[in-house]
C-alpha cells in the first residue's frame, strides 16, 4: 500500500492536522482583528521565542535571507570587507555577502559534520576579514567555541546562520549549554515552511544579546526609522506577517517535540543502515544536539542518479543538498578558486543524498524506505 503513495521529503499537511484547531484559531483571530501588519501575534511570538532561546532580543523579519542581509548592514560592513563562510551551503549565505558589495571568502567543511572547517577558517583570515558566517548545517552546530575564540583573537563579528538548526543545543567545554544562534554576535534564521520551525509562507528572524545592535537591526528592518517618517539610515522593508506569526506562535510550543520526532526517525535510519559500507550515516557532534533538518547519507561506490531513480520508481522522494559547491557556481566564480581546492566539499557534492525527514513519519513508512534503499544498493 505504501508503494502506491508518494513519500515526500516533508509532510506539512500531516503536521498541520495535529495542530489544526490551534492554528485555525490563531489565524481566525488575525482575520477578525484585521491587524495584518505588526499585529499582536508578532510581538507575542517574539517574546515567546526570546524566552525559548533565552536571548535578550528577537527581531522578526520577512525571511531568512533578509535576516542575513540586515545583520551585515547593522554591523556596518562596507564594500570590500571580507566575510568567511563555507562553500558547502545554500546560496543565500553567500548571496547576501556579494549583494552588499562584500567579498565572500569560501572555505572547506569538516568531513564528518559538514560544518565549517576550523583550520581552513583560521588560515583564510586576512587584513580585510571582518566577519565569519558559520552555517549550522542540516541541524547541528558548528564548533562555536573555537569559532568564538578565533573571532575574539582577530576582532571579528560572528553571524550564525541557524536556518537549519533552530532548537539545537550547544555545549561548551565547561558544560554550559546555550541555544544555537545565541552564541555569536547575532543569529539569523528562516521560517520557510519546510524548516523545523516553519510558517505557512515566508518568515525569518534575527536574535542577539546586544541591545545596541538590536536597536540598529529593528531600525534597518523598518525603512531605517525608529520614529515614523524620521529615517536615520538607509534601511529595507522586512517584517513578519501577523498571520505567519500566529502560526509560528503555535508551532514553537511543539518545537522540542518535533526535534524528538526527527531524532527517532534518524535513529531508525541509523540502525537500518548500520554496517553498510556503501552508506555513511550522519555523524553527531559531541558539542551539539542534532535536530535533523535533513538526514543526509554519503554514498560510497554507488551511482547516485541510479539510486534516486530507483527510489522514485518506488514512490520515495530524495534530494541532493547540495549538488554544486558555491566556489564552482558561475555567480561566485573567482580566480582564487579552482576545482580541487575544496576536496571535502567537492566530494560531498558528488556523494550526498538526503532521505525523507519529518515529524509525522511512521515505522511502516520508514521500514519501506530503508528496505528499498538496501535492496537498491545491492
Amino acid at each position: 500500500m505504501i508503494s502506491t503513495k508518494k513519500i515526500q521529503m516533508v509532510d506539512l499537511h500531516g503536521q498541520y492536522l495535529k495542530i489544526k484547531d490551534e492554528v485555525d484559531a490563531g489565524i481566525e483571530e488575525v482575520l477578525n482583528s484585521t491587524a495584518f501588519i505588526n499585529g499582536p501575534a508578532v510581538k507575542e511570538f517574539q517574546l515567546d521565542l526570546e524566552k525559548y532561546l533565552n536571548v535578550k532580543h528577537v527581531i522578526p523579519c520577512a525571511n531568512g535571507t533578509d535576516a542575513l542581509q540586515i545583520a551585515m548592514m547593522a554591523l556596518g560592513l562596507k564594500p570590500g570587507d571580507e566575510v568567511i563562510t563555507a562553500s558547502f551551503t545554500y546560496v543565500a549565505t553567500a548571496e547576501v555577502i556579494a549583494l552588499l558589495g562584500l567579498v565572500p571568502v569560501l572555505v572547506d567543511v569538516d568531513k564528518d559534520t559538514f560544518n565549517i572547517d576550523i583550520d581552513a577558517l583560521e588560515r583564510n583570515i586576512g587584513p580585510k576579514t571582518k566577519a565569519i558566517v558559520p552555517v549550522h548545517l542540516f541541524g547541528q552546530c558548528a564548533n562555536m567555541e573555537r569559532i568564538m575564540e578565533i573571532a575574539g583573537k582577530n576582532n571579528l563579528y560572528v553571524i550564525e546562520d541557524v536556518a537549519q538548526a533552530i532548537g539545537s543545543d550547544y555545549t561548551f567545554s565547561d558544560g554550559k549549554k546555550v541555544k544555537a544562534g545565541t552564541i555569536g554576535t547575532i543569529g539569523c534564521t528562516s521560517f520557510f515552511p519546510s524548516k523545523n520551525l516553519g510558517c505557512y509562507g515566508d518568515g525569518g528572524a534575527l536574535y542577539t544579546n546586544d541591545s545596541e545592535l538590536a536597536a540598529k537591526v529593528k531600525m534597518i528592518a523598518h525603512h531605517g526609522q525608529s520614529v515614523q517618517y524620521v529615517h536615520d539610515v538607509v534601511g529595507v522593508n522586512s517584517r513578519l506577517d501577523t498571520i505567519q506569526a500566529a502560526v509560528l506562535k503555535v508551532k514553537l510550543k511543539h518545537l522540542d517535540e518535533y526535534a524528538a520526532a526527527r531524532n527517532r526517525v534518524a535513529d531508525f535510519y541509523d540502525k537500518a543502515f548500520a554496517g553498510q559500507n556503501k552508506l555513511t550515516t550522519p555523524a553527531r557532534a559531541k558539542h551539539s544536539t542534532h535536530v535533523f533538518h535533513q538526514y543526509t547519507l554519503q554514498l560510497n561506490g554507488i551511482d547516485r542518479n541510479t539510486l534516486r531513480e530507483g527510489l522514485a520508481a518506488k514512490g520515495i522522494t530524495s534530494m541532493i543538498y547540495y549538488p554544486i559547491p558555491l566556489h564552482m557556481q558561475k555567480a561566485f566564480s573567482d580566480p582564487r578558486y579552482k576545482k580541487g581546492d575544496f576536496p571535502v566539499t567537492e566530494k560531498l557534492c558528488g556523494c550526498v543524498l538526503s532521505l525523507p525527514m519529518h515529524t509525522e513519519m511512521e515505522e511502516e513508512t520508514l521500514r519501506y524506505i530503508t528496505d528499498s534503499v538496501l535492496e537498491l544498493i545491492k
